[in-house]
């Protein structure tokens, strides 16, 4: 009976986990004539408002805390066809991670990461390529499930967002 109940237990947990995550999430944009695509997992605010970033909110459970897989699950990864100026960073065409630093909470920093392929809470500081400040604002209205934007600002240019919660936060990048 211990056996049924404690598997019943773990099947809703695991059920509850997922049903707060959109997994396989894709964004794409063809910009400059390059194809760039950001895959990710879709966490969900689930009623967690004011209790996700800092020190005490969900993400700061994280071993890697204050660094966040910017998203869920698995981590997030930037592929871009073209070499790019993120912010100022030069980033090579290919495929990386992202990573956000939320060591100040009103003016958060993405990291690019050349390791691929690892789970979210493994962050390999190491093989950051850089680090680029973001623009944060408060979003106008919760956004209950995590979201990457890639959009054109005209020409070559365009602007990389997530937001989630009550925050969102940019970047714009020049396709070179």
């Amino acid at each position: 009976m211990k056996y049924f109940f404690g598997t019943a237990l773990l099947i809703a947990s695991v059920t509850l986990v997922f049903a707060a995550t959109k997994t396989g999430q894709s964004e794409s944009a063809t910009i400059g004539g390059k194809k760039i695509t950001i895959n990710y997992s879709s966490p969900a605010v689930n009623g967690r408002v004011g209790k996700l970033f800092g020190k005490d909110g969900q993400i700061g459970t994280d071993g890697t805390y204050p660094v966040w897989r910017a998203g869920a699950n698995e981590a997030t990864v930037l592929h871009t066809d073209a070499d790019l100026d993120l912010g100022g960073l030069t980033v090579p065409k290919g495929d990386y991670t992202l990573y956000v630093d939320l060591t100040n909470p009103g003016a958060w920093t993405l990291i690019v990461n050349k390791s691929t392929g690892q789970w979210g809470t493994e962050y390999p500081a190491a093989k950051d390529l850089g680090h680029v400040k973001m623009a944060t604002t408060k979003t106008p209205a919760l956004v209950e499930q995590l979201k990457y934007t890639l959009t054109s600002t005209g020409g070559n240019k365009g602007k990389l967002t997530l937001a989630w919660e009550n925050v969102s936060a940019s970047v714009d990048f020049t396709v070179k």
